[in-house]
């Protein structure tokens, strides 16, 4: 009898129930998107509550879609939680959230980092976090609230990454999965552990008694509670995996689960990341942080300056063809693609920095197209858009790259896959393959393969992989192109630099 395992994947804007079965084919699926608060410039919120009954919604959506195949909750074997990393979901000693959760993509506490920066305490940290503090991570974020909402902190029980905060949600049980707090700037990753040293030097000591116990992603973290299974459909006591950060979920759904593969995640944060046995503390990147893989570090350079830009911009810009898709039944983003396919790469110097939630390096920075005529089309600025994005991601692996040797090829995930115009453009401007996986899903795939060992149905995170995933398309660099490209890169990385002083002005 076929194994049936649930991935629950809550991003940067959307709530995702999928169900896969032991072979990786997605059964029934689940989605709603969570409203993004945005209460003051810089800040990026979303209600604990309604995320809670978000996900509450796509699991009996999901359940009713099985059985209308023919299939009960029974047949679920295990489910798991991932999520966007970093940010800060706080849980009240009355039961409730103590406020809003804090996305990712929040910039409010910038000048923590920037201060520990200047007075040394990044550098003096850096042998027990082994990463750049940054400042949508819980250490910046908490000062914060210490500094303009001390009140709330006072009430605080646990601590809670938003996955760790959905799975305490579904199973009663408060637990730390290490991938997550890994690379939040709480932990000694020497040790493995969390470290009040660390964290006395960060300023924000009294968080440690309030960080829930920490565990393995593989590991079996409660089942669900009668009330969930009631309010959803589930069946009681279905075993609950930890899960992992997503991007971590999406390495695995991916099966990088060696050290020759090369992993981008173009998403509501630009991820790209290998995994190794050594972290890398020469400085030159800014993250290391434990993969799910027992031995292995992730080593990761990520900033928000990925899809989630293209989809301001669809959404801002773009009405004319959101109406033109309404009446032709297509996708707005089907069309934009036509858009930008019909402009080639060399056909306008037109550049876009995608830094509308701070640069590469800097939260402060602001997003512009430079070079703007009034000859350029709207095509040419969608083209753009897209460029800006994939030139930002370069930023990034050029400094991975500098630290190991070139991969045969690049896994791409995120909203890029489903524009096949712009994932040639990864292979163009990076000059190499681009391999695109069987699924639409890898999130929510990731931690459903996680569910799959934690349940026993495979023995580990590779075994699974080699059942449930499968390269679905291969893109080749084209090498003239990536002539073209590398004059823009040059272009984009000049301007990006030359502007980095200014932003502290806006």
């Amino acid at each position: 009898m076929t194994d049936y395992f649930l991935g629950l994947d809550n991003g940067g804007s959307v709530t995702k129930a999928v169900v896969f079965d032991e072979a990786g084919g997605e059964i029934a699926a689940a989605a709603v998107q969570v409203p993004m608060l945005r209460p003051r410039p810089g800040c990026t919120e979303r209600d604990m509550e309604a995320l809670w009954q978000a996900n509450l919604q796509v699991l009996r959506e999901v359940v009713a879609a099985m059985a209308r195949v023919g299939l009960g909750p029974e047949r679920i074997q295990g489910l798991a939680c991932t999520g966007h990393g970093k940010g800060l979901y706080l849980w009240g000693q009355d039961g409730k959230p103590t406020g809003p959760g804090i996305v990712s993509t929040d910039a409010r506490a910038w000048q923590y980092p920037e201060q520990w920066e200047a007075d040394g305490t990044a550098a003096r940290v850096f042998p027990m976090s082994m990463q750049k503090p940054l400042a949508c991570q819980p250490v910046a974020l908490w000062r914060w609230l210490r500094d303009h909402e001390p009140g709330r902190l006072a009430r605080v029980q646990w601590v809670f990454a938003v996955k760790d905060y959905i799975r305490f949600r579904l199973t009663g049980e408060a637990w730390a999965e290490v991938t997550d707090y890994s690379g939040s700037s709480l932990m000694n990753l020497a040790e493995r552990r969390f470290d009040r040293e660390l964290l006395q030097a960060f300023g924000v000591a009294e968080m440690f008694d309030k960080l829930p116990p920490l565990c393995q992603a593989t590991e079996l973290c409660g089942r669900i509670t009668a009330d969930t299974a009631a309010l959803t459909g589930l069946r009681e006591g279905t075993p609950v995996a930890a899960g992992m950060f997503d991007i971590d979920a999406c390495a695995v759904a991916m099966d990088v689960t060696s050290e020759d593969q090369l992993c981008v995640i173009a998403g509501t944060w630009g991820i790209n990341e290998y995994i190794s046995r050594r972290p890398v503390l020469d400085h030159s990147i800014k993250m290391n942080s434990l993969f799910c893989l027992p031995g292995y570090y992730l080593i990761e350079e990520s900033s928000a300056t990925s899809a989630s830009n293209n989809a301001w911009f669809t959404d801002l810009f773009l009405d004319a063809e959101l109406r033109q898709a309404r009446e032709q039944g297509l996708s707005v983003h089907a069309l934009a693609e036509a858009m930008a396919a019909s402009v080639g790469p060399d056909e306008q110097q037109l550049l876009f920095l995608p830094f509308l939630y701070g640069s590469n390096d800097n939260p402060q920075a602001k997003a512009c197209f430079i070079g703007l005529e009034s000859t350029h089309t709207r095509a040419q600025l969608v083209r753009a858009v897209l460029e800006g994005v994939v030139l930002s991601h370069r930023v990034h692996i050029e400094r991975l790259l500098a630290s190991r040797t070139r991969p045969k090829a690049i896994r791409l995930a995120g909203g890029a896959v489903n524009n096949l115009t712009w994932s040639q453009m990864f292979a163009d401007v990076l000059g190499l393959p681009v391999e695109i996986i069987d699924t639409r899903e890898l999130g929510a795939l990731g931690c459903a393969m996680t569910a799959a060992v934690a349940s026993g149905r495979y023995a580990d995170l590779p075994e699974a992989a080699r059942h449930m995933v499968r390269v679905q398309r291969r893109l080749e660099p084209d090498p003239a192109v990536k002539t073209v490209y590398d004059r823009k890169f040059e272009r984009f990385v000049q301007a990006s630099g030359a502007l980095d002083g200014l932003w502290k002005r806006f």
